[in-house]
């Protein structure tokens, strides 16, 4: 490839597990060759100019963090179906590598009428050290929601799909 593929990875994270998967998904995508951005929402970063996009959110109670969705429907129609890809991360306890939670509604409405990806989900973590706010912390103390449910395999495969996906070269030259 004579000019890398630029890659935006934006998120919006509460309490730092979605911005440690944005990061993650960053680092797959360079050991391809990859120039990525890694910037949280709020910076409001351009996606003009870039090969790929992927924007990620914790969610909670079925709702995005409130930068993610504003970003998403500020950018939509810069956003080109084919090389954009959404995440959130958040199910916590038994089952929640595998869970798939469905698009908050207001997510909903932006990308089926551009004919975006669904999010993929990611599980989330939650303890004590990391919880902000008092209902947050109780939960990370204690109980079946209590830990890190991420799939780091999983979340690396999920970005090196995006690689090949991007780059159909990446696919026959593996890391």
């Amino acid at each position: 490839m004579s000019e890398r593929t630029r890659v935006l990875v934006t998120y919006a994270s509460k309490m730092g597990s979605t911005q440690e998967i944005a990061e993650a998904i960053g680092r797959e995508l360079e050991a391809f060759g990859m120039q990525v951005t890694i910037a949280p929402c709020a910076d409001n970063v351009n996606p003009d100019g870039f090969d790929g996009v992927i924007i990620g959110s914790a969610i909670y109670t079925r709702r995005w963090v409130k930068t993610a969705t504003k970003y998403l429907k500020r950018h939509a129609h810069r956003l080109d179906r084919h090389k954009t890809w959404l995440f959130h991360s958040g199910p916590c306890g038994e089952g929640a590598r595998e869970e798939q939670v469905q698009a908050p509604k207001a997510v909903e409405r932006v990308i089926g009428s551009l004919g975006l990806p669904a999010p993929v989900t990611f599980g989330g973590r939650i303890d004590v050290e990391h919880a902000t706010g008092p209902v947050s912390r109780w939960m990370g103390a204690e109980g079946p929601l209590a830990g890190d449910f991420r799939d780091w395999d999983r979340i690396r495969a999920w970005a090196t799909d995006i690689a090949h996906q991007l780059n159909p070269a990446t696919a026959e030259t593996q890391q």
